[in-house]
């Protein structure tokens, strides 16, 4: 499933959503110029890294020892402005346009950013959680997208969702129910997550943060249903 837009109007101009993504455009184009060790570096040092807090180091490549600050905690944030590549890069910030204009537009531009943030670190902090050990970087903004989409169906569950599906090689376009594309998106999410830690899959997709970013996101959004109505 692929989400082409959504039925909701905006009341205002999203202006931290749209920050956001360029802030992760340019991001990303810094990284093009990079040389390939200066990217490795950039991801390791950067990304989201759980072995640099319960070990204070990793080898890579068997040959390239980095020692870590353990108590930096600041690649929780900065890792969600990472991108691995273009698809990786432009999936997201699609799905922040198709979803963070109306979550922004009931939050607040202010509320909006500090709630983004805390959604990153919060997905961050469950993969942590569930992978202590790994030495894999976790970049990416979904986790953070994940909390807004969170939001999104708490607000807005029976808004429409104009979806791309292909099924047999045949493009199917229709409109679906906001809370069965999100709820189908986070049950597809968690079951991977379950599988990737019995050892069934491995794809190297932080599912545990996009888990971990919704929930965020839907609790969250509770807090603010008696200052504004809910759509539909």
């Amino acid at each position: 499933m692929f989400p082409l837009r959504d039925t909701i109007p905006s009341r205002r101009k999203p202006y931290i959503m749209w920050v956001i993504i360029i802030t992760n455009i340019f991001v990303f184009i810094y990284e093009l110029f990079l040389s390939d060790g200066e990217l490795l570096l950039l991801i390791y040092n950067h990304g989201l890294v759980p072995a640099r807090y319960t070990k204070g180091q990793i080898l890579l490549y068997n040959r390239y020892l980095i020692q870590y600050n353990r108590f930096d905690l600041s690649p929780f944030i900065t890792s969600t402005f990472l991108h691995g590549g273009w698809t990786h890069l432009l999936g997201n910030m699609w799905t922040l346009f198709i979803f963070g204009d109306n979550v922004e537009d009931m939050l607040g531009h202010f509320r909006f950013l500090v709630y983004y943030i805390l959604w990153g670190i919060g997905a961050g902090f469950l993969q942590f959680l569930l992978s202590p050990t790994s030495q894999i970087p976790v970049i990416g903004a979904s986790g953070a997208i994940a909390g807004v989409m969170g939001a999104y169906l708490y607000f807005f569950p029976m808004s429409r969702i104009l979806t791309f599906i292909p099924i047999f090689f045949l493009p199917f376009i229709i409109e679906v129910p906001a809370f069965i594309f999100l709820l189908v998106w986070f049950f597809i999410q968690f079951f991977n997550g379950t599988f990737s830690i019995i050892g069934a899959n491995f794809s190297g997709v932080a599912w545990w943060a996009h888990v971990g970013g919704f929930i965020g996101g839907l609790y969250m959004a509770r807090f603010f249903s008696k200052k504004y109505f809910r759509y539909h």
